[in-house]
């Protein structure tokens, strides 16, 4: 996400059979940490990260018990668009609330966690451990210091939620007939499909977040040649957009070289 690409790329080919380059996966680099850093290494960040996510839990849980969601009957005749509909909206905002919650919460916990890891591009120690990382980012940088790149996660996560629960009402409304004999197990699957193609279309949210939680704190992932010093996250997304890299990192196993890249020889 950062940029930091420390191993050349290699030449492959592409399923019409020509030749390209592509940079190293996820395995590459996993075994590269390991050769740096040792087996330890893979775990940078592994504690905020857990924090985070068992902070995200629990506001959820508390959210949902404060604001509980009443329940409204199963529709999906045709005939009941409209309250379908209504059912969706509502849900979806119930599920909004308790997501930008448990992400405000947990923020700050994710941003050291991403500075933790980032620290493998300097060599860095600034941020050894969760308290002495909290006391740091407090005297650096303030309280806003633990919500830089907060907008675009939320943005994100509004977005992907609207789009997915809307999506996949308008397709079980729409394409798939009442009739149909397995219309109830292709009702099941298509929230989780609708999730994974919108989760693709929502990535550079997250990248500009998560570029942003490094971004000039005083690590060399967070500085040029990486990043310059954006000035806000839509600095960035417009950085990002120009360069044509608003999807780096997205991919873990076949990531094809930008075209700058193209300069390496491949024959």
């Amino acid at each position: 996400q950062v940029g930091h690409e420390p191993l050349p790329p290699t030449v492959g080919r592409n399923v019409l059979g020509r030749k390209v380059l592509y940079l190293p996966g996820f395995f590459t680099y996993a075994r590269h940490i390991v050769e740096v850093d040792g087996k330890r290494g893979l775990f940078r960040g592994l504690t905020p990260r857990l924090i985070s996510s068992t902070l995200s839990t629990i506001t959820r849980g508390s959210v949902k018990k404060a604001f509980p969601l009443e329940d409204m009957e199963h529709v999906s005749n045709k005939d009941d668009v409209k309250t379908s509909l209504r059912k969706v909206v509502k849900e979806t905002s119930h599920e909004m609330m308790m997501q930008c919650m448990s992400r405000v919460v947990s923020h700050p916990l994710h941003v050291i966690s991403m500075r933790c890891m980032v620290q493998f591009v300097g060599r860095e120690v600034k941020y050894s451990g969760v308290f002495s990382a909290i006391g740091r980012i407090f005297k650096e940088e303030g309280i806003l210091g633990f919500f830089v790149g907060l907008v675009p996660h939320i943005l994100g996560d509004v977005i992907f939620l609207w789009c997915c629960n809307l999506l996949a009402h308008f397709i079980n409304t729409y394409a798939v007939d009442d009739n149909f004999s397995q219309a109830s197990v292709i009702r099941s699957y298509t929230k989780f499909v609708m999730g994974i193609a919108v989760s693709m279309l929502t990535y550079p949210f997250l990248l500009v977040g998560d570029l942003m939680a490094v971004n000039n704190c005083g690590l060399r992932a967070g500085l040029p040649p990486y990043a310059p010093a954006f000035t806000s996250w839509i600095h960035c997304w417009r950085y990002l957009s120009a360069q044509g890299q608003l999807f780096r990192g997205s991919s873990l196993l076949f990531r094809r070289a930008p075209v700058p890249a193209a300069c390496f020889p491949i024959d």
